[in-house]
């Protein structure tokens, strides 16, 4: 039975009988197709709303780490473009060596279809997904609220100029860093960062070079580094770094590119995107509404590793809004946020403050971050082990006295 069909009517002020669902999930990227697959699993009635059609191009690296795979809804099949078994440091471009595994460390794909495949997901686990509808905000008191147990989104449908007001027991806010619901919330952001990408394809020979390995350089900025992945006939290719310098972001990419020897390939896209990090102190749901993902600020402060960290705050927030949606007062439904809130800080912000101090450490220290990675085989075990998702930064710091004393250090000056 589709969303639609098992909707429940509800009486609303002032219009017809209106349908109520369950869980309303705004954007359809990997934490919001989870979230809507999460709460679909338990029969509930779920809504995912797309502002844009899919698929769509996403500025991203791509890459595929073991939390992540772990993350996925049963029976996903990744879309992979390549399998990574070696990782080539460079320190700004200099001192470059390449490390081997012989298990894979991570997988690499393009979000477009990637996104698609999640979605594909959510749809067969119950959810009704609708593109083309951009979310301007939401309500949860006024006059076009029916109740304290439902909240109002409005829906502006691209290109027809109308409104729409859609109305649901919870909903979850997973629409980007640059979140609607976000702000709602009231998300509170103490690191941003620029990206900067280019997807360029390149010939056969010059794939074949890279195929399997990525390239990972310590960059001239504070906190800096860029990326090449491998995909197929293309290569991603992007930088990072702190926002407030564009153009010298800018110009680390043509520099990194032009030492690559693939400043002659014209890029089939460049783009650029910001990344934010949530403060320690920041709220993840107001109301009947959570957020969750690049809306809640949720990523690794490192690495900027994003996916996994949508998938896993995804997976929550379908859950714990599905607990709301059967809440039958306003202190049920805070108990239940406040149980969401836990669950994400107690695994995801643990590992978000290692990320913090690994980046403290990156910024003043980055040679010698290079030189433990490439020349103390340790370090790159369990760089390697990070990766496949054998164990995850928070624990690396627990378990590995050296890594606990140099983070220690840097908390002291």
């Amino acid at each position: 039975m589709s969303g639609e069909q098992s909707a429940q009517d509800s009486s609303t002020p002032g219009e017809g009988a209106q349908q109520v669902w369950d869980v309303v999930v705004i954007g359809a990227g990997p934490a919001g197709a989870t979230a809507a697959h999460a709460a679909a699993l338990t029969g509930r009635r779920v809504l995912l709303l797309e502002k844009a059609e899919l698929p769509r191009y996403k500025t991203c690296g791509g890459g595929i780490i073991g939390p992540s795979r772990d993350a996925l809804p049963p029976g996903y099949e990744l879309p992979l473009l390549d399998r990574v078994h070696a990782v080539t440091f460079s320190l700004n471009g200099r001192l470059t060596r390449t490390k081997r595994s012989r298990q894979m460390l991570f997988g690499l794909i393009n979000r477009p279809e990637f996104d698609a495949g999640l979605v594909e997901a959510a749809r067969e686990a119950g959810a009704e997904v609708r593109t083309g509808a951009a979310v301007s905000r939401v309500e949860q008191h006024g006059p076009g609220v029916p109740d304290r147990r439902t909240v109002a989104v409005v829906v502006n449908g691209t290109g027809s100029g109308s409104e729409e007001i859609v109305y649901a027991r919870a909903v979850v806010g997973a629409d980007g860093s640059a979140s609607r619901i976000g702000a709602h919330v009231g998300v509170k952001l103490d690191q941003v960062d620029l990206g900067l990408e280019a997807e360029i394809p390149v010939p056969p020979a010059v794939a074949e070079d890279w195929a399997g390995r990525v390239h990972i350089d310590w960059g001239p900025l504070p906190g800096s580094y860029g990326w090449v992945f491998p995909k197929g006939d293309s290569l991603t290719v992007g930088v990072i770094s702190a926002r407030g310098d564009g153009g010298a972001t800018k110009r680390y990419l043509d520099d990194f590119i032009a030492r690559l020897g693939l400043a002659g390939f014209e890029p089939s896209i460049s783009s650029g995107h910001l990344t934010r990090c949530r403060a320690d102190d920041s709220p993840l749901s107001r109301g009947r509404v959570l957020v969750c993902g690049d809306a809640a600020g949720l990523l690794e402060p490192w690495t900027r590793e994003g996916i996994s960290y949508a998938l896993r705050s995804g997976r929550l927030a379908g859950e714990w809004a599905v607990r709301i949606a059967e809440s039958h007062d306003a202190v049920d439904a805070r108990r239940q946020a406040l149980n969401y809130a836990f669950a994400v800080k107690a695994g995801l912000g643990v590992e978000m403050g290692v990320g913090r101090r690994m980046l403290a450490l990156f910024e003043r220290r980055p040679g010698l971050l290079h030189a433990a990675l490439t020349g103390f085989p340790p370090a790159w075990r369990a760089f390697a082990g990070v990766a496949r998702g054998k164990r995850s930064l928070a624990e690396l710091v627990r378990t590995h006295p050296i890594a606990r004393r140099a983070l220690d250090a840097v908390d002291r000056t």
